[in-house]
């Protein structure tokens, strides 16, 4: 797929609060060269990179335990994940 692929594309802002968020709106080219009218909903919090740290002498990797709010509202009972550490990059160089 390539930019060729994607026309019309319009963004409507949804919510400014806690994150952006945008809706987009285009029409995608399908493999047949049809173009299909897609929509989709995207928060835009920044930049940002996860890190997996490893402990050689250990053979260990570092994780962290971090509560997510959409997995509470989906069945996980405490909402809580083991995770990579990750943060947004603000300005900073990954």
């Amino acid at each position: 797929m390539s930019t060729t692929d994607i026309r019309n594309m319009e963004k409507t802002l949804l919510s400014d609060s806690w994150y952006t968020l945008n809706k987009f709106s285009f029409e995608l080219k399908d493999k047949n060269g049809q173009w299909q009218y897609q929509e989709r909903e995207a928060y835009d919090r920044g930049n940002g990179a996860t890190i997996l740290l490893y402990n050689t002498e250990k053979k260990t990797v570092v994780l962290t335990r971090q509560f997510r709010l959409p997995t509470y509202v989906n069945g996980n009972h405490d909402g809580m994940l083991i995770e990579s550490c990750a943060g947004l990059l603000d300005q900073d160089n990954p």
